[in-house]
């Protein structure tokens, strides 16, 4: 069985930290990253090749509908998933219209998190078909 990699950005250290050891227990291959503007983002995916993001919404240089627009560029393909502590509906929508496959709460228990890995990538893998 091939691996995934789970690309976690986020600017807390502690939650890239618990994401880290959540997925890494449940068999993925995690690499944690932290852009420090979205014009980064691209070049980043490209050399990283991650299966999935896994991202917080709000950063310092680089917000999640930002992010997501980037990555796409790189990967149009490639699942996204949010973490935001502060729900919108507006800002849901708006991610869910550029493809963000799920909006996710924290905090957020280590069961949601891996249905919500595994989903996007059983997805992911659907489409692909």
């Amino acid at each position: 069985m091939i691996m995934s990699k789970i690309m976690v950005i986020d600017d807390s250290k502690m939650m890239r930290i618990y994401l880290r050891r959540c997925l890494e227990k449940a068999g993925y291959e995690v690499e944690e990253w932290l852009p420090l503007s979205a014009m980064e983002v691209p070049n980043q995916i490209a050399t990283s090749m991650p299966d999935l993001i896994l991202s917080d919404y709000q950063m310092p240089g680089c917000n999640g509908a930002t992010l997501v627009r980037m990555a796409h560029k790189a990967n149009p393909k490639l699942p996204v998933l949010i973490l935001t502590a502060f729900r919108d509906e507006d800002m849901e929508s708006n991610l869910l219209r550029l493809g963000v496959r799920q909006v996710l709460t924290k905090p957020i228990v280590a069961e949601s998190l891996i249905q919500a890995v595994a989903g996007a990538l059983n997805d992911q893998a659907s489409d692909a078909e």
